[in-house]
């Protein structure tokens, strides 16, 4: 016997349902923004003062808003805005990572 899933469901639903299954089956694949405790802030904070005053080339792995996941970029940090709470790399035209969103940092 050959089941053809929704398939054979999909010609009895409105396309208002139709549309909010796809919303869901593609919300499945977003990630959830860890929270992060004291001792990774802090340890966030030193590595990202130690790149800047040293010119180190570091990797960080942050969380994408747009698309609810996990990036990463491998650059120099080219500026980090205390007051704004942002840093800026050498080639990241597109954006900047803000404080926030910033998961992990790694020394090159």
């Amino acid at each position: 016997m050959n089941d053809r899933g929704t398939k054979k469901w999909t010609s009895l639903m409105m396309p208002e349902h139709i549309g909010m299954l796809n919303e869901y089956w593609d919300s499945m694949d977003n990630k959830i923004k860890p929270i992060l405790d004291e001792q990774q802030l802090d340890e966030i904070g030193i590595k990202l003062h130690e790149a800047i005053t040293k010119d180190l080339e570091v990797e960080i792995t942050y969380y994408g808003k747009g698309n609810h996941d996990y990036l990463s970029i491998k650059e120099k940090i080219y500026r980090i805005d205390y007051i704004d709470k942002y840093i800026k790399m050498d080639n990241f035209d597109r954006s900047k990572i803000e404080f926030c969103d910033i998961l992990d940092i790694n020394i090159v």
